[in-house]
């Protein structure tokens, strides 16, 4: 309204209207202005440069907040991927590949999706004697090659380790059995690190799904085969059959009664004689375990050793036939005039060896029994001590320097390297029965022998040959220079009051059938 009274001035209407567009969040709103230029224009001016100020601040926010939105989706994205891919070799990981497994079930096709189990063979080999950062890339390449063998529509995934899987979702068997013979060949040849040649070998289980099978039912069946492949022996697929569930049950219950057997007293020690070639005097004994089981009967080590190595249940076994062996040694100490040569050998598995409480085991296992360190020797097998990092070489030093003696086992039978010997801290070598099977008949194997044997003393080392079944193999190795021995033909592993008795007796061998009735 004028002050005179006059007609209101329309634009105080627009003013209030302009304010309520832009207070209800129309930011674009404009009042416009008067030629008049006075007061009221001035407020005008005043509030449409407040709404282009508000609206300029608004789109930088929703420009920010969209910004932030695309960054938090990326991450939400790159962190689901994340989440289902192995971050080493970037296949799928294992809630991947259920998903997908399930997928593939659930889309029904003609012929249905399949699983392979790929595990390297000997892969902790690689990563011991090269190093984790060889081993990683080995597995980067492996992947790769899984990958380029399996072709597209397929799912590699790493499982963990060395072990890595992959979903075939259909084709049925054959494809699977095709696509595990491809990744066999793909990994056939061998991968390049640096300056190293690694050469990678797979066992490989095969199913293919059964009507109303689940994902995890798919995977537990593959790996079952995939373990059966593994007993067969490196670069094996083996296709998933029922009876793999039984036998699997069957080591589960087996190493859940070993583990019950060690405490209830129905493991004991057999002690087969080591024998000084040329006098036939017994210098010593070797440790062997067997399980009198309460209703399998007499379980040998063959039959439940690797089940112990497997579950782990193998450290409680050495250090079962540690003290028990030390015990028998004590008690021959007792009741004989016991040689001063004479020594119990017991062996260590690959497992025991890898402990740092190794060394102090054997320390108190020695005071409590009263047995001289000198008495004992740890028998390790070859592949243990060329693929040994640093704690397994710690563990050797140390037995050493306590006083222990180390030998080599099945010498012969892995990579037989002369070179290395001269770098471990061992003192013996026992040569495997398979280099002596023929030396009788076969004059190249007789002077392999020879030469083996001279190899093994210039590295500084005594030898032992183990596997002696006849006299003629005795007296050829007599007469190559070697000074001991052991073997069925001296003697079969014997309980430990045969041992007294021979040790009383003064017994040479090998013990005549009379002598064999006397001694049992």
């Amino acid at each position: 309204m004028s002050e005179a009274g006059g007609p209101a001035d329309s634009r105080l209407q627009q003013l209030v209207d302009g304010i309520v567009r832009i207070a209800a969040g129309d930011l674009t709103t404009r009042i416009s202005t008067s030629p008049a230029r006075d007061d009221v224009d001035a407020v005008i001016t005043g509030i449409n440069l407040l709404a282009e100020e508000l609206n300029t601040v608004y789109q930088e926010f929703e420009d920010r907040v969209e910004t932030r939105t695309r960054e938090l989706q990326a991450a939400h994205l790159q962190m689901r991927e994340m989440a289902l891919t192995d971050s080493l070799t970037g296949t799928a990981n294992r809630a991947a590949l259920m998903q997908e497994v399930s997928a593939a079930i659930a889309s029904r096709p003609a012929q249905g999706p399949s699983v392979l189990m790929i595990d390297l063979d000997n892969f902790k080999d690689i990563n011991d004697a090269f190093g984790h950062e060889v081993g990683d890339q080995v597995l980067v390449e492996v992947a790769r090659r899984i990958g380029a063998a399996t072709g597209d529509g397929t799912t590699v995934a790493r499982l963990g380790g060395d072990e890595f899987a992959v979903l075939l979702p259909s084709g049925g068997l054959s494809a699977a059995l095709g696509a595990a013979d491809r990744i066999q060949k793909s990994l056939s040849t061998s991968i390049r690190v640096e300056e190293l040649e690694v050469w990678p070998c797979a066992s490989i289980g095969v199913h293919s799904a059964a009507e109303g099978e689940t994902a995890e039912g798919m995977l537990v069946r593959a790996d079952t085969a995939m373990y059966a492949a593994k007993e067969s022996g490196r670069s094996q697929n083996k296709v998933f059959e029922p009876v793999m569930l039984y036998a699997r049950q069957l080591r589960r219950d087996m190493a859940a009664e070993l583990r019950k057997g060690i405490g209830r007293n129905e493991l004991f020690l057999d002690y087969q004689p080591v024998v000084d070639l040329a006098s036939g005097r017994m210098t010593g004994v070797e440790a062997l375990i067997r399980w009198q089981h309460p209703t399998r009967g007499l379980v040998m080590p063959d039959d439940f050793i690797p089940i112990a190595e497997e579950t782990g249940i193998i450290l409680e076994l050495g250090r079962w036939v540690l003290r028990a062996a030390l015990e028998a040694v004590a008690e021959w100490q007792r009741e004989t005039l016991l040689p001063d040569d004479f020594k119990v050998r017991v062996n260590l598995s690959a497992m025991e060896l890898q402990r740092l409480d190794l060394v102090d085991h054997v320390r108190q296992a020695l005071a409590e029994t009263g047995i001289a360190p000198s008495r004992l020797i740890i028998e390790i097998t070859e592949s243990a001590f060329v693929t040994g990092g640093d704690v397994e070489m710690y563990s050797l030093r140390s037995l050493k320097a306590l006083g222990v003696g180390t030998e080599i086992d099945d010498f012969g039978t892995g990579y037989s390297s002369i070179s290395y010997l001269r770098r471990l801290p061992v003192h013996s070598v026992k040569v495997d029965r398979s280099l002596i099977r023929d030396i009788s008949a076969d004059l190249g194997q007789r002077r392999f022998v020879d030469a083996v044997h001279g190899l093994i003393q210039a590295a500084g080392m005594e030898a032992v040959f183990e596997g002696i079944e006849t006299a003629d193999q005795a007296v050829d190795l007599l007469s190559l220079g070697c000074s001991s021995g052991q073997g069925y033909y001296f003697s079969r592993p014997l309980a430990a009051a045969q041992v007294t008795r021979i040790l009383l007796e003064g017994t040479r061998l090998p013990l005549s059938q009379s002598q064999v009735r006397a001694a049992g």
